[in-house]
């Protein structure tokens, strides 16, 4: 247990300084570009994201998100006090990661951004981000699947959704702290806390829906050499 909450806060620490530090290292060095900007703040946030679940998925599950784990407290697969703890180190690590990145690049620690993110546009793009997160967690089969499914789909949300696919409850308080590109208003952020929510219900909705697809051999038995999805 102790090993397993020191890896979800330890990885949304590094989740959340990621993110918020390639956020200011592009905004630097992009010269106002914004589209440069967000391609370097994806590129960084896929790389983590696909470290951070190899290295601690046989610890934790690398969860490193409130959502995912009350999914997997839904499905069964996570006590309720297991629960309670990871989504308190989630957020406390996302919190701390904002002012590791604050202190990496020489700004105020503690901040309030002004970055407004609103309207319902961005609330159908974190439900649609973060039920896309979901259904790809549970559909994987292990970690090495998952350390390259995850962090794909995330970095194509960053570009096909209008809110550049927050997905993560925890990380959205922590770039509430942060008064850069990746901020977030702290006024905008229970809209994006319930849009992730709902999204993460219709995610699992989804993958509870699918069953194997077992495609039968000439004598009519199931080959289970093709056999996909949830396992």
């Amino acid at each position: 247990m102790q090993r397993a909450l020191l890896a979800e806060g330890l990885g949304s620490m590094l989740l959340a300084a990621t993110v918020i530090g390639s956020g200011s290292m592009a905004e630097r060095l992009a010269g106002g570009n914004v589209a440069v900007a967000l391609l370097a703040n994806t590129f960084a946030t896929v790389a983590v994201l696909s470290v951070l679940i190899a290295c601690l998925a046989p610890i934790s599950g690398a969860h490193l998100n409130p959502a995912v784990s009350i999914v997997m407290l839904v499905k069964g697969d996570l006590s309720w006090s297991r629960t309670g703890c990871y989504m308190v180190l989630q957020t406390l690590g996302c919190c701390l990661g904002a002012v590791l990145a604050h202190a990496m690049f020489d700004l105020p620690l503690i901040q309030t951004s002004a970055h407004v993110r609103t309207g319902m546009g961005q609330w159908i793009s974190e439900a649609v981000a973060t039920a896309g997160l979901v259904l790809l967690v549970l559909t994987s089969r292990d970690a090495s699947q998952a350390s390259w499914r995850v962090p794909a789909w995330i970095g194509a949300a960053y570009w096909f959704t209008a809110s550049t696919s927050f997905a993560n409850p925890a990380i959205t308080i922590g770039r509430s702290l942060s008064d850069t590109f990746a901020g977030i208003a702290p006024a905008s952020v229970p809209a994006f806390i319930v849009a992730q929510l709902c999204g993460s219900a219709i995610g699992l909705l989804i993958a509870s829906g699918m069953r194997p697809y077992r495609r039968k051999s000439r004598c009519g038995r199931p080959r289970p050499d093709l056999c996909n999805g949830l396992r």
